[in-house]
């Protein structure tokens, strides 16, 4: 029998490529405000306690150590106010996105299921269903959820557009969920740098959201943005008990497992609170120079109170507006990539050095 190859969607950022070359080859050089990716440095605590245990001669756990589930648990209570979990409450991941993908896997999803995600959203809640066989379905309104819903995924902060949802909003999502006998998951990877208030996002675990009832509901988080540990892939994810349960038993098979001196230093992270409030400052302070230059360069920022980025429109294809700012040697993405229809927004990321931001605020001052 001949084997049918898996078609995916082309990879979005290969159609970046040409505006990247065009915007370096600026005379006074290349702005990236496209890839999130951290530029400022690990901190010295956790990269302390990644040295200190490399020796890393036996295989970790795929459950996570007892004292990385338990600071996974603390951080939940002390910074998303999420009472009474436990250490079979949650289960750490290699990075967020491998979760966000292989979650539809995980739950044995099929051709016959449906998993719905934010109509503007990361691109890989739909390359999740895809490697099933499911269908995407682009919604933000539960009552539009089809029948045959068997996974939502909200992302709140969202990426691209920093919109965050309320208590009442998750409330809502959490209750059709369950009409639907569909698992919710919320990526919620942003919650710590929100703009507008001085505590982090509500959580979809918050006892005003759920009740008691952690049944069929995950919150998924990683420590990229907040830490600056993109290069480690330390992530986790929380919730029912159950499923909980059922991932740690098909990662056991599959070997996926955080590898034991990133377990180590996940613990440092998330037990210290002091790099996360000085790296959200850090990014708070650049917003505060960027946004002010994009409005004077006529751009309007849409939702945007929450992560690590702005979501600006010129109100024309954001493929034009991708085109103009590369021949200023700036390099942003199109809403394209995030489902946008019509595309008319760009994302603008705040993760750049100070230097890089100053320099994108001096040449959108020349587009004003």
């Amino acid at each position: 029998m001949a084997r049918t190859p898996l078609v995916l969607p082309d990879f979005p950022w290969d159609s970046l490529v040409p505006y990247g070359t065009i915007a370096r080859t600026h005379p006074d050089g290349f702005v990236d405000l496209s890839v999130g990716s951290p530029v400022d440095p690990t901190p010295s605590i956790i990269r302390d306690s990644l040295a200190a245990a490399t020796d890393a001669h036996a295989y970790p756990t795929t459950s996570g150590t007892v004292q990385l589930r338990e600071a996974i648990v603390s951080w939940f209570e002390r910074r998303r106010g999420v009472t009474g979990l436990t250490v079979d409450h949650v289960l750490p991941t290699v990075g967020s996105k491998e979760l966000v993908a292989l979650l539809p896997m995980l739950l044995g999803l099929g051709k016959d299921d449906v998993v719905v995600h934010p109509s503007v959203a990361y691109p890989t809640y739909a390359i999740g269903a895809a490697l099933v066989g499911a269908t995407a379905v682009a919604s933000d309104n539960p009552a539009e959820w089809p029948e045959n819903t068997a996974l939502v995924w909200l992302n709140s902060p969202g990426n691209p557009d920093g919109r965050v949802a309320d208590v009442d909003q998750l409330r809502a999502a959490v209750r059709r969920a369950r009409e639907l006998g569909a698992v919710i998951a919320s990526d919620e990877c942003y919650a710590e740098l929100n703009w507008v208030g001085p505590e982090p996002t509500p959580s979809i675990l918050d006892a005003d959201v759920i009740g008691d009832d952690r049944s069929s509901v995950l919150a998924v988080y990683s420590l990229s943005k907040q830490s600056n540990l993109a290069g480690y892939r330390a992530a986790f994810v929380a919730g029912c008990s159950q499923l909980i349960s059922e991932f740690l038993a098909i990662r056991k098979h599959v070997g996926l497992i955080a590898p034991g001196p990133v377990q180590a230093a996940m613990v440092t992270a998330l037990n210290d609170d002091a790099h996360v409030v000085a790296q959200r400052e850090l990014y708070r302070a650049r917003r505060a120079r960027l946004m002010p230059a994009l409005k004077r360069a006529g751009f309007h920022v849409d939702d945007s109170v929450a992560g690590l980025y702005l979501w600006a429109t010129k109100n024309e294809d954001s493929w034009q507006t991708v085109g103009d700012l590369a021949q200023s040697g700036i390099l942003v993405v199109p809403g394209s990539f995030y489902g946008e229809n019509p595309a008319r927004h760009v994302r603008i990321a705040l993760t750049a050095s100070d230097d890089t931001i100053a320099d994108a605020v001096a040449r959108l001052d020349l587009l004003a």
